[in-house]
């Protein structure tokens, strides 16, 4: 099984691992630092051998990267994996920030679905099936998130369930959530924070997060 090495130290930029198979322009891995989409967080962009990521998909229990035509790897070589860093962080912090922002949507404006959500570099995003405007709650959900952030708690990451590769999420205050994204170590690494409330059609309300 693919030892996901993002999960034990998502701080990790480059290892050293070998190609587990090959499959035309695909490749897999013995180990990886590479996130693969999932959760709503986008994949990581880097290298595997020098060769680009052209893109990063989940395969069962396996992740799956493309690579340029003749990478001219094959099954047992070594390889050198890194990943942007500035990226791969900015999508940690964005994807805690959403994770902050609904845990408090939840706990103070419930019950409320969640109908979608998307981590990328530029902002996070989260909807909402709602029949009336989220914007009046924004700035009440800014400073309670703001106050979160600014108490730099410690942020638990761990297996809930170990062999079905399930993860979560805890930190004072709050039940754990569900969650197999990477994770910061503390609250305040987010960083400031504004919301925005954008219409996406009647019945729903999307709230989109920035990092300021």
């Amino acid at each position: 099984m693919l030892r996901k090495v993002f999960w034990e130290d998502p701080y990790l930029t480059s290892q050293e691992t070998r190609i587990a198979a090959v499959s035309g322009d695909d490749v897999t891995l013995e180990e990886t630092i590479l996130y693969a989409f999932s959760g709503g967080q986008e994949s990581d962009h880097g290298t595997i051998g020098g060769h680009e990521v052209l893109s990063a998909r989940k395969a069962g229990a396996d992740i799956l990267y493309t690579l340029p035509p003749a990478h001219g790897l094959q099954a047992g070589d070594p390889v050198t994996v890194a990943i942007d860093w500035e990226r791969r962080y900015r999508l940690m912090r964005l994807h805690f920030a959403a994770e902050i922002v609904l845990e408090l949507v939840y706990r103070d404006l419930g019950p409320i679905e969640k109908i979608g959500a998307h981590i990328a570099a530029d902002k996070a995003r989260i909807d909402f099936a709602r029949e009336i405007s989220i914007a009046p709650e924004l700035p009440e959900l800014t400073t309670r998130a703001a106050a979160i952030i600014a108490a730099d708690l410690p942020i638990t990451s761990a297996f809930s369930d170990e062999t079905a590769g399930r993860r979560y999420w805890q930190v004072p205050g709050f039940d754990p959530v569900p969650c197999g994204g990477t994770h910061l170590r503390r609250t305040g690494e987010v960083g400031s924070l504004s919301l925005r409330r954008r219409n996406i059609g009647k019945g729903k309300e999307r709230v989109e997060i920035f990092l300021t």
